[in-house]
């Protein structure tokens, strides 16, 4: 059979890009057949799950919660987690504090997705309003990472929250400094960025085939600890792959130690982005019960001798 994997051409993702460069995925599978599909951002890739087309996919968490609570809890299930940290605010020299960005546009990868979520809580936290058609103290624009690059050196915007490796772009290419590190912002500074999941549907038909992919996951994290400059290498040619243009070298060695790589899924994090969302009314609820199978991994993670992991909301 073919399984159908989803995830972005973006560093945050590095276990999905060195898993399919490195082979773990292929070699797991074994006469499975591995089809590929790259997304700029989660609710993309929802959608694809919504639509039949996408089996697994890599993505924030906020999108994962959006296909939960749309489907009645009935489209995805959260399997593993992948990426804690790499996200920022990152503005325009002159801003300094969060009163600076009134009246100002402020980018975000798509509305909804984790990073809008994050900078809308953040300026309702700051005493600023941003509604959701981009009208209020701050005017929050969702577009592509690209975009965004290209608008901040133009002066269009006036800053962005962005994950990795896009604020280290925007600092080292637009001149941008980090008005917020996300991590700043919770206990311990670990927050969920990334995680993987799967299409309720395929789960339930074919648990062997998400064992497989979770075998290559978890090889990959291996990888990634033992050899980060392997595999920062490996990542690169991914990103080249997907988008036909690798970064810099300089980007990714920079961007690399802003994240932390974890099949953990850091579920306590997840539960404040409900909140959030909710509070900035991009859902009617904040009920997510029954969201995480981690059954499969944490079988994957005994068997190797490590602590299973709590799915807890």
């Amino acid at each position: 059979m073919t399984v159908r994997l989803g995830y972005f051409p973006n560093i945050t993702h590095a276990p999905a890009l060195v898993g399919v460069q490195k082979g773990f995925f292929a070699e797991k599978l074994g006469a499975n057949k591995l089809e590929t599909k790259a997304f700029n951002a989660g609710p993309e890739a929802v959608e694809a799950i919504f639509a039949g087309t996408l089996d697994i996919a890599y993505i924030g968490p906020n999108p994962a919660i959006n296909a939960f609570q749309k489907s009645n809890g009935e489209a995805i299930r959260i399997v593993s987690g992948c990426t804690s940290g790499g996200a920022y605010l990152v503005t325009r020299p002159e801003i300094t504090t969060a009163a600076d960005l009134k009246g100002k546009t402020v980018a975000s990868p798509q509305l909804g997705n984790t990073q809008d979520v994050a900078l809308r809580s953040w300026l309702k936290e700051n005493g600023l309003t941003a509604d959701v058609s981009g009208g209020g103290d701050v005017h929050i624009k969702p577009q592509e990472n690209a975009d965004t690059l290209n608008a901040l050196k133009s002066g269009e915007i006036a800053g962005a929250w962005v994950p990795e490796p896009w604020a280290t772009r925007l600092i080292q290419e637009a001149g941008a400094k980090v008005l917020v590190d996300e991590r700043t912002l919770w206990p311990e500074g670990r927050y969920v960025t990334t995680l993987i999941v799967v299409a309720k549907k395929f789960l339930d038909a074919h648990p062997d085939v998400v064992k497989q992919v979770l075998e290559g996951h978890l090889a990959a994290l291996d990888f990634i600890a033992a050899d980060p400059t392997g595999a920062q290498k490996l990542a690169n040619k991914e990103i080249e792959a997907v988008t036909g243009k690798p970064l810099q070298d300089k980007v990714i060695a920079a961007a690399w130690p802003n994240l932390e790589f974890t099949s953990d899924p850091i579920a306590s994090s997840l539960q404040k982005s409900v909140s959030d969302a909710k509070a900035a009314g991009l859902l009617k609820s904040d009920d997510v019960s029954g969201i995480y199978d981690l059954s499969i991994l944490n079988q994957l993670l005994v068997d190797k001798g490590q602590p299973a992991i709590a799915g807890r909301t």
